[in-house]
């Protein structure tokens, strides 16, 4: 697990700046957690997996906004203290502003990120409220610009890897960050191309859920769920296919978080 002597450590990386020098000292924890060697605290371990199929830019990503949320005094192992805590949009501000600096001393920072994913990849192909896709007939994967629907960038972020770990067949990588023309900050990530056959039945959706351990939370929208550990939410056919070769149900996006009420 990570302990606080490698918490310090980190902390002294990123304060003093995200330097060559710095980054790459991230990089190496980044490496242990991808290695199993370190983990993030947040995680069990099936979850891990999740964490690191998404790739080494989702760990850097999630070590940032930890410790930007840490340099409000709201971490794992900020000390106690007897001041308000910040609210949620305080640290989403300061997740946001913390990992555009790293993306940026990264080179992973993307301007113009639409013209140049069209450029890439191919026109935009469909548009939801959290996700922007885009992509060529014939793909076998798209690639998406995800805006937050969370209180905080870096529970966005934790969806993505808890998705990866509940659905594997439709597993997020993220290749990049952006802020789109209206300002909103934007992960950049692939994911595979689902050909769909139809959209999936309520009792299909229940079955794909039970199995993972998530039974029907109860409050009459028939689209949300509860397991021991994490909330499921806004499972409706539209975010669940299935598959036109399997025949299966997949979940192509979802509404997913930790149980903070426990």
């Amino acid at each position: 697990m990570c302990n606080s002597d490698f918490w310090e450590h980190l902390k002294t990386i990123v304060s003093g700046g995200f330097t060559p020098e710095g980054l790459a000292g991230l990089d190496e924890y980044i490496t242990d957690i991808q290695n199993g060697t370190r983990d993030l605290l947040q995680f069990n371990q099936p979850e891990h997996a999740g964490v690191c199929s998404a790739g080494p830019l989702l760990i850097g990503a999630l070590i940032v906004c930890d410790l930007a949320r840490e340099s409000l005094g709201t971490g794992s192992y900020a000390s106690e203290s007897k001041t308000p805590p910040p609210a949620n949009w305080q640290i989403d501000e300061a997740q946001e502003q913390q990992l555009q600096r790293w993306a940026e001393a990264k080179g992973v920072w993307i301007p113009e990120a639409e013209e140049w994913l069209q450029s890439k990849y191919g026109p935009m192909m469909a548009q939801g409220a959290e996700a922007k896709v885009f992509g060529r007939t014939g793909d076998t994967h798209v690639i998406k610009l995800r805006t937050s629907i969370y209180a905080t960038l870096g529970r966005a972020l934790e969806a993505i890897a808890l998705h990866n770990y509940l659905f594997p067949q439709t597993i997020m990588h993220v290749i990049g960050f952006t802020r789109d023309a209206d300002g909103l900050f934007r992960v950049i990530l692939t994911q595979p191309y689902v050909e769909c056959k139809r959209l999936a039945t309520k009792a299909e959706i229940d079955a794909l859920v039970n199995v993972k351990g998530f039974s029907d939370n109860g409050d009459g929208n028939g689209v949300n769920y509860l397991s021991s550990r994490l909330h499921l939410e806004d499972m409706h056919p539209a975010n669940v296919f299935v598959e036109q070769s399997s025949d299966t149900p997949v979940c192509i996006d979802c509404i997913v978080k930790f149980r903070r009420d426990l």
